[in-house]
């Protein structure tokens, strides 16, 4: 699996610690500063960052730390992975949360922002983002909805991404089909992917994971969103993915796998990629982490907005993480942390670190930057998935207990996927088990 799929989908360990921060939920909601006495920028200062990043990423961030020490002498940036991995980050935040060791910056994964927000450790930097300097509507919108859980802002955009379909030009021309377009339907791409689908030479038009993980269930969102369904209630504490919108977004699957049986069934969250990549699946829904892996097994490609079913909404799905930050009642750590957080995610740095790593650039006025102009030259589709961005409106829910809805909604698809189920029943139940899940915050 792709290092950026890891960190956008993996979020399992939230499950296991959703007890202990309900222990550290009493202490307040995000704290707005972080001592009365106000800041003296000139004062020596340490802040600690913890990035949960791989090796390469890794060095990139210490670079840049050591460019803003450089530009500002008085300030040591601390920073480390934190952790052997993102996950592990979560479990080391909430026994630092109770030892009081936790960092002033950490990265988090987009889906642990309501459970860090309800810690009660973090800063409220609401009235901060809205300072036009900061420019913060050049994130994407749902980058910006999942750093404001419960309406109180914690953090910056970390990284962006968004799912895209990307299709093989070799086999639509050897099938006689024109290539999809932004302006595509639903019932485009489910012609295209019978036609494409060629079982003597192994060859399926398109793909879906249904090993029931979140790769499965993030993949039907796009799906829900713009049949006009949503995944939770308007008070976000009941399932409401089993409504009519659910039930169409998933018999139109269910329609292509069991009875066109057009798509390549994936048992795991890879192997269809890798299918992609070799030219046996005519098409995929995937994102920026699977650009590279395209160039480099020389695949001619292309990449265009998820499909329409009412040819106007090309909804998609956004996989935002942060870099969060947290109180210690110490106005010179608050604003340093801030002013570095800023920085790091400023149109001027941001190509240092995410285009650097083969991720999206944060914000919108990084369109007309060398770095990005190289980056999309390498990379073919990046324009495509860049511009994409637009059409991710929703944010995914970071609610206590996504996990195990997740994990419901992901083991119903397959089932459906499968033939082993109708969309309705099987969606049924998954609401009743997600409804518990949501009541018990796991």
């Amino acid at each position: 699996m792709h290092p950026r799929t890891a960190r956008t989908l993996r979020s399992a360990a939230a499950a296991a610690t959703t007890a202990v921060l309900a222990l550290t939920a009493a202490c307040s909601s995000s704290a707005s500063s972080s001592s009365k006495a106000p800041a003296d920028p000139t004062k020596p200062v340490t802040i600690t960052v913890w990035t949960g990043q791989d090796v390469n990423p890794e060095k990139l961030l210490e670079g840049l730390a050591k460019q803003f020490h450089a530009a500002h002498p008085n300030v040591t940036v601390d920073i480390s992975p934190g952790a052997p991995t993102t996950d592990q980050l979560l479990p080391k935040l909430i026994a630092a949360f109770t030892s009081g060791t936790y960092p002033d910056i950490s990265y988090n994964f987009g889906s642990w922002a309501t459970q860090m927000q309800l810690s009660g450790r973090t800063l409220d930097i609401t009235d901060k983002v809205k300072d036009p300097a900061v420019k913060w509507d050049e994130f994407p919108p749902a980058a910006r909805q999942t750093a404001t859980p419960n309406g109180h802002v914690i953090g910056f955009p970390a990284v962006v991404d968004n799912l895209a379909l990307m299709y093989n030009k070799k086999l639509f021309q050897a099938a006689g089909l024109s290539e999809p377009t932004n302006t595509w339907t639903w019932d485009d791409f489910r012609a295209a992917a019978k036609k494409l689908t060629d079982p003597a030479k192994n060859v399926y038009g398109t793909a879906y994971s249904v090993s029931g993980t979140e790769d499965t269930t993030w993949h039907f969102w796009p799906l829900l969103w713009q049949k006009g369904g949503t995944v939770l209630n308007s008070d976000n504490s009941k399932a409401a993915f089993d409504s009519d919108a659910g039930v169409a977004a998933l018999t139109f699957l269910q329609q292509m796998a069991v009875t066109d049986k057009s798509v390549y069934l994936s048992q795991d969250d890879q192997k269809y990629a890798d299918l992609f990549k070799s030219g046996l699946i005519g098409m995929i829904m995937s994102g920026p982490w699977q650009l590279s892996d395209n160039v480099g097994a020389n695949l001619d490609y292309g990449v265009t907005y998820l499909p329409s079913f009412d040819g106007t909404s090309h909804q998609t799905i956004s996989g935002p993480d942060l870099w969060t930050l947290y109180d210690h009642h110490d106005a010179n750590r608050t604003y340093w942390s801030y002013q570095f957080a800023q920085w790091l995610t400023s149109a001027q740095t941001d190509p240092q670190f995410n285009l650097a790593t083969g991720n999206l650039p944060l914000r919108s006025s990084e369109a007309g930057s060398q770095e990005f102009q190289d980056y999309a030259k390498q990379y073919p589709g990046a324009q495509t998935l860049f511009d994409n961005l637009k059409n991710a409106t929703t944010a995914r829910p970071t609610v206590p207990g996504y996990v195990g809805l997740s994990q419901a909604v992901g083991q119903a698809i397959a089932k459906v996927l499968q033939g082993q189920g109708d969309p309705k029943s099987a969606l049924q139940d998954a609401a009743k088990a997600a409804d518990v899940a949501l009541a018990q915050a796991d």
